[in-house]
């Protein structure tokens, strides 16, 4: 068998082609993608031969019309060491130094003077035109070295849902709250080593690892609505003096979330100023209340879903309902005599809600409840989601699926909250709530995160019906009618929960939790936005506390995104 020699050259010549290709890839990887990390590895001069730059992936904003908005970021500068073996005059380092640091003479001489010790460190931050300047002097033992830090270009906005940067075990660099630790695994970058091989560096695309995973976040959170809504909210709670106050905005069709606030909040700049770790905590995630009355259009979706009860059904109120020996009333304790399914949204009747959960039996009441997720999770990206409280509707008694029925004895978060009631902007589907949309790798590939599929709660003829009736309240209920929008129609309903006691049993009776949500424009949603404020002072009613800031963000978005009008 005779033997082609031209059949190796062509195997040679192509794998000379894949080669090229391969280090091609990885030249322009470490040169366009990589090219801000390697001329921050040549700009540092080095205190410390072992030191390294921070350096972490980015998270991106989404304004309105797509473009990305620096949400974190790194920003550099330099750390002014002392490296007292070199020190000549430490008076006269002092006198040359003081303009550019805080630190008191007297310390400062101290350090300067410290027999052998060649590192003390004296200031961080410095911003390049100061650390020119300090260049410029040639003080004997003052050394720059270059820095790189998390930055939030924005201060406090967003501060829960992005969280921050700080120290965890092995005194490494970490996301501590939010999507910074959520994303941990996609924002982490190893330290910059001035040392590293580039040709190792080129041999290691070849190899993969963990730094092909490596990414930038975009998240769907727009920072004017997210702007909008914290002043907004920062007002209800100094108006009321609450104790806490939160809000959501989120798209119904996809589960976007487009703001997310709670007050008080931070700067996660500088997070270390804060004196309670649990600032920190994300409200609308983490922690679970009592809502009220915004539970009772899940209540008559589900009634009216399952048959019990249409819009135009009627019962008789007394003001009260006695169950298992106790007794539940209306908000003012005042019976209404015969009234339809439609004024127990309008004037939010607590016996009205009470009627519907047991005209359709405390277990299939139960089973509609679970099936809007108010027993779990959502699965929105960001750590440490609770789930919702809800073990009185596995109760034998009817009184605590009453309670239930108007948002009482069961607990949700915020996000839960929004999610159930978004199915009611959304044709009867579940949405699943979440902030990232789509992380672009370094390799300069990217992909767009999966929350899983929406599921079916209710019918769209249902949510119809449900529909009509929330517009109803905002057009002749809520306030007189005097809030309705004369070109848009919006479903809504508010909520005014007592607060349960923690050292005892029952209710506070001076103690309430306000809650408002809506929908809009109400036959084709395009927002849905969730409010609450906790213990407010001095109001008693959530229509004298939420409506205003509902409506004020309401009209902002609807001009902002140019809605068309619907009416």
């Amino acid at each position: 068998m005779s033997f082609d020699p031209t059949h190796r050259i062509r195997f040679l010549g192509w794998c000379v082609v894949a080669a090229t290709l391969l280090f091609g890839a990885r030249l322009y990887f470490l040169q366009v993608v990589r090219a801000e990390e390697f001329l921050a590895r040549a700009d540092r001069q080095y205190a410390e031969s072992s030191a390294g730059l921070f350096n972490r992936g980015d998270i991106f904003f989404t304004a309105k019309k797509g473009e990305r908005v620096v949400a974190a970021s790194q920003k550099s500068g330099f750390t002014l060491v002392l490296d007292a073996t070199k020190v000549t005059d430490a008076e006269a380092a002092y006198a040359a130094l003081a303009p550019f640091i805080t630190m008191s003479k007297d310390e400062f001489l101290a350090r300067a003077r410290k027999t052998g010790d060649s590192y003390e460190e004296i200031t961080r931050r410095l911003p390049e035109d100061a650390a020119a300047r300090i260049e410029e002097l040639s003080i004997p033992g003052a050394v720059l070295a270059r820095e790189r830090w998390r930055f939030y270009p924005s201060g406090a906005r967003a501060a829960h849902a992005l969280g921050f940067v700080g120290y965890g075990e092995e005194d490494s660099l970490v996301g501590r709250y939010g999507l910074e630790r959520y994303y941990e695994d996609t924002l982490r970058r190893a330290y910059i080593s001035p040392y590293k091989n580039f040709f190792a560096e080129l041999l290691g695309f070849a190899k993969g690892g963990a730094e092909q995973l490596a990414g930038n976040v975009s998240v769907s959170i727009e920072p004017s609505v997210e702007s909008y809504v914290e002043q907004a909210l920062r007002a209800v709670g100094e108006k009321f003096s609450s104790r806490e106050t939160g809000g959501i905005v989120m798209d119904p069709r996809t589960g976007e979330v487009l703001a997310m606030a709670a007050f008080p909040s931070f700067d996660p700049n500088n997070f270390q100023k804060e004196k309670d770790w649990r600032v920190f905590v994300n409200p609308l995630v983490e922690n679970v209340y009592e809502f009220g009355s915004i539970m009772k259009p899940l209540t008559m979706a589900a009634g009216i879903d399952a048959g019990a009860v249409t819009p135009q059904a009627t019962y008789y109120d007394k003001g009260f309902l006695e169950l298992d020996g106790k007794t539940i009333y209306n908000f003012d304790k005042k019976g209404r005599g015969t009234v339809s399914m439609q004024e127990v949204l309008n004037q939010s009747l607590n016996t009205g809600a009470a009627f519907v959960a047991l005209k359709m039996g405390t277990e299939n009441f139960a089973e509609y409840l679970r099936s809007f997720g108010v027993g779990e999770e959502t699965g929105i990206d960001l750590p440490n989601e609770a789930s919702g409280l809800v073990a009185n509707l596995n109760s034998p008694r009817q009184i605590e699926y009453a309670t239930a029925s108007f948002g009482q004895g069961i607990a949700l978060t915020p996000i839960a909250m929004t999610r159930a009631l978004a199915s009611l902007a959304n044709k009867g589907m579940l949405p699943n709530p979440h902030l990232a949309t789509r992380i672009s790798y370094e390799l300069g590939t990217f992909s767009h995160p999966s929350f899983g599929e929406s599921n079916k709660v209710l019918s769209s003829e249902t949510v119809g019906e449900v529909t009509k009736m929330l517009v109803q309240v905002v057009d002749k209920a809520l306030l007189g009618g005097s809030k309705k929008l004369e070109h848009w129609s919006v479903a809504a309903k508010t909520g005014t929960a007592q607060i349960a006691k923690t050292n005892s049993g029952g209710y506070s009776e001076d103690k309430f939790l306000h809650s408002f949500f809506g929908y809009f424009p109400a036959y084709e949603p395009r927002f849905i936005v969730f409010l609450y404020t906790v213990e407010p002072k001095g109001v008693s009613f959530a229509a004298n506390t939420l409506t205003e800031p509902f409506f004020d963000i309401a009209k902002f978005l609807l001009n902002y995104y140019a809605v068309p009008p619907d009416r």
